[in-house]
């Protein structure tokens, strides 16, 4: 029963500083091919956008509304991706369900 608990210890440390390096990680998201571009950190943070001037229309505001809305979910999908990567592994040596960590 000790063994198993310090185990446990062991592995929820190695969840923490897996979970502290994923929020200090950036990750790229883009639409419109690649005219708008958001940065998120792995913590799910928003922390720039990019828009090229290009993809800027007077007459069309709603697609560039669209497309930084694009940006920013393809930037949170990645860093979603990112953290199952990093903690996938750990969860594997429990048998707990993927998304449960």
């Amino acid at each position: 029963m000790n063994q198993m608990l310090q185990q446990a210890q062991a592995l929820q440390r190695k969840l923490a500083k897996a979970q502290e390096e994923i929020a200090q990680v950036e990750v790229t998201g883009s639409a419109g091919g690649g005219t708008v571009n958001a940065v998120v950190t792995g913590a799910g943070d928003l922390t720039s956008i990019e828009i090229a001037p290009e993809a800027v229309d007077p007459d069309d505001v709603e697609m560039l509304q669209d497309l930084v809305v694009a940006a920013v979910n393809d930037g949170l999908r990645r860093a979603r991706e990112l953290e199952q990567e990093k903690l996938g592994s750990l969860a594997g040596g429990l048998g707990l369900p993927p998304g449960l960590i």
